[in-house]
């Protein structure tokens, strides 16, 4: 984690522009009846089911946060992640995270990598908070290490959820941490770490922008998803 990479007057920008991108709300965005995750409303046309989970495009939506995903200082501490030159994907995140009071969801534990495709599973996801980030509005939550871990694929549901009802998985889940966050800190985590969040019981929407990386020479699967538009090449 580095504290206040992003400075206060980007965070207060970008944080301005995506509230008046909520309301009125403007397209594209998921919404939480979307995924139908533990306190999501059931459907789109239950109470709160056009609540939105995330503002999708974020890179060709917000132009400062665009600007400040590919900026040289972010780029240098992604190389030493990554061992060289970084690309960013179009195709996975690129959102702005809007967990809304009321009616947000909690995610359960996974990895990213299981919804990407690319030659090897060595990416990084950069999440910027765009506001406090603690356990009552939903902060999210690490098992430290996690991305190490080679794990059955019997420890993981259908939807490739971590099973809670296994005696191993729940000593993992028990030595998570807690990532607090504060405006302009970013957390970079692995594509292979578990994580986790609550739902938002505070009275004010939590916002979040999250990226994902990957090296300049692990190339996505040709026609999948991971290769639907280009990496962008960072400044």
């Amino acid at each position: 984690m580095l504290n206040g990479l992003a400075d206060e007057r980007l965070v207060r920008t970008v944080r301005r522009s995506v509230l008046m991108a909520l309301d009125p709300l403007l397209g594209p965005v998921e919404y939480e009846a979307d995924l139908g995750y533990p306190g999501a409303p059931a459907a789109a046309d239950c109470e709160g089911g056009r609540t939105p989970r995330r503002l999708l495009h974020a890179l060709s939506r917000f132009p400062q946060l665009a600007e400040w995903a590919r900026s040289p200082a972010l780029g240098e501490a992604l190389k030493a992640c990554l061992n060289g030159p970084v690309r960013l994907s179009q195709c996975h995140h690129n959102c702005v995270m809007t967990k809304q009071p009321g009616y947000s969801s909690a995610t359960l534990w996974h990895q990213d990598i299981r919804y990407w495709s690319f030659e090897r599973s060595e990416l990084v996801s950069v999440w910027l908070a765009l506001g406090e980030e603690n356990t009552r509005n939903g902060a999210l939550r690490i098992i430290p290490g996690s991305h190490r871990f080679d794990l059955d694929r019997g420890r993981f549901d259908r939807d490739l959820f971590l099973r809670t009802d296994q005696a191993d998985n729940k000593a993992l889940i028990r030595a998570a941490k807690e990532v607090a966050l504060a405006p302009g800190d970013v957390l970079f985590f692995h594509c292979r770490a578990l994580h986790a969040a609550g739902t938002n019981r505070s009275d004010e929407v939590k916002l979040s922008c999250v990226f994902t990386y990957h090296a300049a020479d692990n190339r996505p699967i040709p026609g999948s998803r991971s290769d639907q538009y280009p990496g962008l090449v960072l400044a």
